[in-house]
């Protein structure tokens, strides 16, 4: 008799302070609260080139920028409004997109010395890289008019290329690594 009185009693406390914990919490939740901390460990070694031992690897200026420095020091390869609340065409955009920087890497072999920016407005598709100047100018031209004639019949909207020649693949590096 006396070990189920005893029992009785521990059990009535363990409820007791079961009511009282959940009370507790049930405090804590109806309370809103924001915790903020800042980021301290960023990914910085992804999209970083790595450092050759000899460290004769050329970069230019856009590879040679942290991937954290978009938007600061470096810009985005597209850009465009598809990824805005409530537009459409996202995804059409970024396959588009694909397809341009192929088909300039196709169409002019060997010669772009950049990354191709791709910048859209409204209606206009505007194609920027830098080209080096291995052909004359009037192949240079003929390459022109097709890649804007090819890819505006493709795309069904207007393209304009923006183009800039260097002599040489040294004229872009901006820095050993």
């Amino acid at each position: 008799m006396a070990t189920s009185c005893r029992c009785s009693r521990e059990l009535s406390k363990l409820f007791t302070t079961i009511r009282s914990l959940r009370w507790n919490q049930l405090a804590l939740c109806s309370e809103r609260n924001i915790h903020t901390t800042a980021a301290s460990s960023k990914n910085i070694r992804s999209g970083q080139p790595k450092i050759s031992i000899r460290q004769d690897k050329p970069l230019t200026y856009e590879e040679s920028q942290y991937p954290h420095f978009i938007g600061v020091t470096k810009t985005w390869n597209s850009w465009n409004t598809s990824t805005l609340h409530e537009e459409g065409r996202s995804s059409e955009t970024a396959v588009e997109d694909i397809f341009i920087r192929k088909f300039m890497v196709g169409t002019w072999p060997q010669m772009l010395m950049s990354e191709v920016i791709i910048k859209r407005r409204q209606n206009l598709v505007v194609i920027a890289a830098i080209i080096n100047q291995k052909i004359m100018a009037r192949q240079m031209y003929f390459l022109k008019g097709y890649t804007e004639e090819m890819l505006s019949y493709i795309l069904k909207c207007p393209i304009r290329l923006e183009i800039q020649t260097v002599k040489d693949k040294k004229d872009v590096i901006f820095k050993y690594i």
